[in-house]
């Protein structure tokens, strides 16, 4: 249990139960290859655009990606560590199902955004560049808007919401993340951390890692996805960790013949040492740097959710995630709750077509839109 709930605050939580552990070799089958290989935003999202907004410090830039040109505004919230492009899959999904735009950013210190000081992460800050995002793009007369956010970014969602920083708010979605369970799983949120391969070798093999550890359960997602969380390393590193940690519950696809061990083992040494003369691949953001604020994002989350007058939705992977005042809430009707089954954290890549018919019902019986007349 303790497993499931490491990265409930962050973005993405080890396998579940019966799944790859983590440093646990996994084998997809022989004959078997998957491709790996990145797909481009502009499969999913129309425009991609950077959003200057002022600051204290300056000008801080965010990186934005938008798709649709009429309805109310979904404006869509990562988790931590990961991207905008998080949402790639479900936008094309979602864009067919209703009449809705869809606006995806980077939050700060995530992704391509750009900010003076990209070391405040609290939520008082985050939840105000997303206000300053807001004016910029809309001016004083923003269209009907819906935040969805998933995991920290639905914390951030929450603490926008509750600060009145989008004043044409129509309603709040908030995706797999939950006080109580956020709370309990801060103790051990280091320990997952550091067991995350430091670096990779390549973007794709950044994408396997994820699939393969049952970070994102959905290949396509994972193929656009990952490229907003890792970077290439602006020096080569040649400790001595890191081919380890690259290729680590990671093997080939094919048969593996037993006779052929020795040479298999004598290639990935080879492989090893090829890495090393390479540019390799780290994450865009160091996340246990970022420990002090995970407690201002979630301590009093739930009462803050409910005080939110808007209509709500809350979608979660599992209903052990219920805290005590969520779950009075819920039997009093406060607001809607659907359980996503068989989806690890990052619910709305795993299953974009549930999350998003999901949000459809939801949008079209409080009648924030319709759906589209090509939409069955």
């Amino acid at each position: 249990m303790e497993k499931q709930l490491h990265l409930n605050l962050l973005a993405s939580r080890p396998p579940m139960a019966g799944g790859l552990q983590s440093g646990a070799k996994m084998r997809m089958g022989p004959g078997r290859k998957r491709d790996f290989s990145p797909l481009p935003w502009s499969q999913y999202f129309e425009t991609m655009e950077d959003v200057e907004v002022e600051n204290d410090n300056g000008k801080d830039t965010f990186r934005i990606y938008s798709s649709g040109s009429h309805g109310p505004v979904l404006l869509l919230l990562h988790g931590g560590g990961h991207s905008a492009l998080s949402w790639a899959v479900f936008t094309g999904v979602i864009c067919s199902r209703i009449n809705c735009r869809v606006v995806a950013m980077d939050l700060r210190a995530h992704g391509d955004t750009k900010v003076k000081n990209s070391e405040d992460l609290s939520a008082e800050t985050m939840a105000k560049d997303i206000g300053k995002v807001v004016e910029a793009l809309y001016g004083e007369n923003p269209p009907p808007i819906l935040m969805i956010g998933h995991s920290m970014g639905g914390a951030i969602a929450v603490h926008t919401a509750a600060a009145y920083h989008v004043p044409s708010l129509l309603g709040l979605c908030v995706i797999d993340v939950v006080e109580g369970t956020a709370m309990d799983a801060l103790n051990s949120m280091q320990n997952f951390l550091r067991s995350r391969p430091k670096t990779f070798k390549s973007v794709e093999n950044a994408i396997e890692w994820s699939v393969k550890s049952g970070q994102i359960r959905n290949i396509e997602s994972a193929r656009v996805s990952m490229a907003g969380q890792v970077k290439k390393c602006e020096e080569p590193l040649n400790s001595p960790g890191i081919s380890k940690s690259i290729s680590e519950g990671i093997i080939e696809e094919e048969e593996e013949d037993e006779e052929g061990g020795e040479s298999n083992h004598k290639r990935k040494k080879e492989d090893d040492q090829e890495v090393k003369k390479e540019s390799l691949y780290t994450w865009r953001i160091e996340l246990s740097k970022t420990e002090k604020y995970w407690e201002g994002w979630f301590r009093g989350l739930s009462s803050l959710f409910l005080s939110c007058s808007v209509p709500k939705l809350l979608l979660l992977a599992g209903i052990d995630r219920l805290d005590k005042d969520l779950t009075i809430g819920q039997m009093q009707g406060k607001f809607q709750m659907q359980v996503l089954p068989q989806c690890g954290h990052a619910v709305h890549e795993d299953a974009p077509e549930k999350v998003a018919d999901a949000l459809a019902t939801f949008m079209v019986r409080h009648k924030f839109t319709e759906y589209k007349e090509s939409f069955p």
